[in-house]
């Protein structure tokens, strides 16, 4: 609580009561009370009504290919695939792309959401629906266009059509021709199904495949188990339980597929580039067979010689190297000629047999990245960055391919070269043999040759038919979609409630503090007295009265307002018989800071209690610039004397010296009491110096003589100057503060008057006290005739 000196006139914020901190909220339980009510109505709204979420998860190994690995350490070695990426999350981009997405929502028709409509909510319905949708127009129409439209099941052989949800329904017949903006559109109905849906109206949403697939790609997340970890989770969240679990079977389904279709098509072109070659060889076997069968009749030859069995046999060695050597020469020419001539980025044939490690590693390495560029391009174009990317990235293997191949056939000729002369010295030693008998080895040696290439052409396309058979799929399901819990995930109805309590909680406690924080009102007499301090009393606080209450208390009044303003009387009677002046007639000032704080009510009821005590009373309305004191009086239950409508009073008595104070006093009878009143009269043009004029303190001679209690009714004191030209004559300064409307700012300005010597006899009166606030902190009561509040009443 803050506190301002009495002696210094400043505000010092060094004390905090904690209890009348506390004390701020728990009055007001009620705002707690109500907000929780209400965050928890809410809450319940938000579950009931709010569309659940179900969940699916599975989970998939990827497998990792040895010979792939192997392959592309050779690169790495050379430094060509520095900073690579983790391949695992490669795989992740690859799950999640775009195209195996529109394949999925293509095969699940995830595109079409069909709505039984409901009076509050409506509930979608996945498979088993009671009829079903066919479009003339072509799937690639129909898949790029949005459409809604409802329907109402009247019959097993008609049904209600309108594309507005307000409009009215047409009837139609099952198998008619229906007009969309998607072309015609036919219904047919599932006889199964239909019955059980009778009578009830459907919403049928059509959405572009691309945007639900955009929209599920960004739903479903995939991540590693765990970091390095090659099993993938696969995770959604939907509407419908058994809708999610399909889309993720589905979308491991669809990608598995994908990668056997690229290796069968790489296994396939490698069986397409043998069976060319073994058409070719098998040519020229047949041919050498020819020859040899045609030598042997020409010849005669039956037998062959063995006098050069020792030559013959080196040569035929040194023959089958250089076969061997002709023949990796041919298939590296072969494929250098495909690579040299291929527009574009296709797949190459892979296994042929090389001895060179390198150029298998990298054809493999390049059919790879061509699958996974083919497989991007389906759904979206070469001006992409991930096809640039591969572009690049073909073009360095096309390059570092082409190298390896011209190496291969550089150091291949270098070995032809030096069999041939190793050939031509056996050859010297073996032409002294008959003529017949070399040529017939000849034939030989080549039909020997060119039937191991048959039979090595043979093997490899049985290999790369096998291949084909056998492409397996590059990861393996570990766990099948299936749902953690067979309750919705989402609205968590616990947590929700927990949300709201919390927020019930914590709105009025917000609302509380900053309204603590920017209020700078005067509530109590507790936190009034925290700001005068102790010089000052603070003598009583009057409650808050209704507009439809009685403004005077009655005789015999029991209220709180008749207990407040007992005492304030004996808090008065005190204050002055400490002071020594209770044979003197006592002059009660009443003023406030500004107007409308109540010193005409304070006024009004001091005069009442004091007279209910059987003493003589005089109320004198002081504030001849904007008097209020007739008006009070005014009314009805108030009987005034004779002189009541004769409205001369303070005015005319400082105007006129013939008059006397009995000439402008007004008995009034006031609860079987009557008290004299001296109204404030007509309002002069110069009421400042009016009140200074010497008739005004012999006034106040006469009435303090004449009247137990003299109660002055004075102008504000921030107002005008009034009330401090006539201050002098006062025994007691009673000020009016008005809680919840006095500033505590205001406060300064009595203090530094009363500090200053311009104000004496300085008393407070808290007046406008809402009944919470009485007594401290509410705590304590006035009892008597107190009045008992209705269950709903918090004021």
């Amino acid at each position: 609580m803050s506190e301002i000196s009495s002696q210094s006139g400043k505000f010092s914020f060094d004390k905090i009561d904690f209890k009348e901190v506390i004390r701020q909220y728990t009055s007001k339980w009620y705002w707690f009370v109500m907000s929780v009510v209400l965050f928890l109505l809410l809450g319940f709204v938000y579950n009931r009504y709010t569309a659940p979420q179900y969940d699916a998860l599975a989970r998939i190994k990827i497998v990792t290919e040895e010979n792939s690995t192997s392959e592309l350490a050779i690169f790495q070695d050379l430094g060509a695939f520095q900073g690579q990426r983790n391949p695992i999350i490669d795989e992740i981009e690859i799950i999640k792309s775009r195209s195996n997405l529109i394949e999925v929502v293509n095969k699940l028709q995830l595109n079409t959401k069909v709505f039984k409509l409901g009076n509050i909510l409506d509930s979608e319905i996945y498979n088993n629906l009671p009829f079903n949708l066919n479009f003339v127009e072509s799937d690639s129409v129909v898949h790029k266009s949005g459409f809604t439209f409802y329907l109402n099941l009247t019959s097993n052989a008609t049904f209600g059509f309108k594309r507005e949800e307000g409009a009215p329904y047409k009837s139609n017949t099952y198998g008619s021709n229906i007009s969309t903006p998607l072309g015609d559109m036919v219904i047919t109905p599932n006889t199964e199904k239909i019955a059980a849906f009778k009578g009830d109206e459907f919403k049928v949403v059509i959405n572009p495949v691309s945007v639900v697939a955009d929209n599920y790609r960004a739903r479903i997340m995939i991540s590693p188990v765990e970091k390095g970890s090659n099993i993938l989770t696969l995770y959604l969240q939907d509407r419908i339980q058994k809708r999610a679990q399909d889309i993720i079977n589905t979308l491991v389904e669809v990608y598995n597929q994908n990668a056997i279709d690229d290796k069968k098509m790489a296994a396939d072109k490698t069986s397409n580039f043998i069976d060319a070659r073994i058409t070719e060889i098998y040519s020229n076997l047949y041919n050498v067979d020819q020859s040899a069968e045609e030598f042997k009749t020409d010849k005669g030859i039956t037998d062959i010689s063995s006098e050069s069995n020792i030559n013959l046999n080196v040569g035929m060695a040194n023959r089958q190297e250089l076969e061997n050597a002709s023949l990796q020469l041919n298939i590296a020419t072969s494929m250098k000629d495909i690579v040299e001539n291929q527009n574009g980025y296709e797949v190459l044939p892979s296994n042929l047999g090389l001895s060179d490690p390198s150029v298998s590693g990298t054809t493999a390495r390049y059919n790879q990245l061509v699958a996974e560029r083919n497989r991007i391009l389906e759904s979206s174009s070469d001006l992409n960055p991930v096809v640039q990317n591969l572009d690049r990235e073909l073009g360095s293997l096309k390059r570092s391919l082409l190298s390896s191949l011209n190496n291969t056939t550089n150091s291949l000729e270098l070995q032809m070269n030096s069999l041939a002369k190793q050939q031509s010295r056996i050859n010297s030693r073996i032409y002294s043999a008959p003529s017949n008998e070399r040529a017939l080895r000849d034939i030989t040696r080549k039909l020997e040759t060119t039937e191991s290439l048959y039979l090595y052409l043979l093997e490899k396309r049985e290999e790369a038919q096998i291949a084909f058979a056998s492409a397996s799929p590059p990861s393996s399901i570990v766990d099948a979609a299936y749902s953690t819990s067979s309750a919705p995930v989402s609205p968590n109805k616990m947590m929700n409630y927990i949300a709201c309590f919390a927020l019930g909680i914590m709105l009025p406690f917000l609302f509380i503090y900053v309204g603590g924080i920017l209020d700078n009102k005067i509530h109590s007499k507790q936190e009034l007295e925290g700001l005068v301090g102790d010089d000052i009393p603070v003598i009583a606080e009057l409650p808050k009265v209704g507009n439809k209450e009685s403004k005077i208390i009655k005789k015999d009044d029991r209220s709180v307002l008749a207990e407040s303003l007992r005492i304030l009387r004996t808090n008065l009677n005190y204050i002055q018989s400490s002071k020594g002046n209770q044979s003197k007639g006592s002059l009660i000032f009443i003023t406030s800071s500004i107007p409308g704080e109540g010193k005409t009510f304070v006024s009004s009821n001091l005069a009442t209690v004091y007279a209910n005590t059987g003493k003589k009373v005089l109320l004198m309305g002081a504030d001849i610039r904007n008097p209020k004191l007739y008006d009070f009086f005014s009314r009805d239950g108030m009987k005034m004397g004779e002189k009541g409508t004769s409205k001369k009073g303070l005015t005319e008595y400082l105007v006129n010296s013939k008059l006397d104070i009995d000439d402008i006093s007004i008995p009034t009878q006031i609860n079987e009491n009557t008290i004299d009143i001296i109204f404030s009269g007509k309002i002069p043009p110069n009421p400042a110096e009016l009140l200074m004029n010497e008739r005004m303190g012999e006034l106040f001679e006469k009435a303090s003589k004449m009247y137990d209690y003299v109660i002055v009714d004075t102008a504000p004191l921030m107002v005008v100057t009034d009330t401090l030209l006539i201050s002098e004559y006062a025994d007691q300064i009673l000020y009016v503060v008005k809680a919840m409307s006095t500033e505590k700012k205001v406060m300064e300005y009595p203090l530094k008057l009363k500090n200053e010597g311009k104000l004496k006899n300085l008393s407070f009166v808290v007046n406008g006290v809402k009944q919470s606030n009485l007594g401290y902190g509410g705590k304590y009561g006035y009892g008597y005739g107190k009045t008992i509040k209705k269950w709903w009443s918090f004021s």
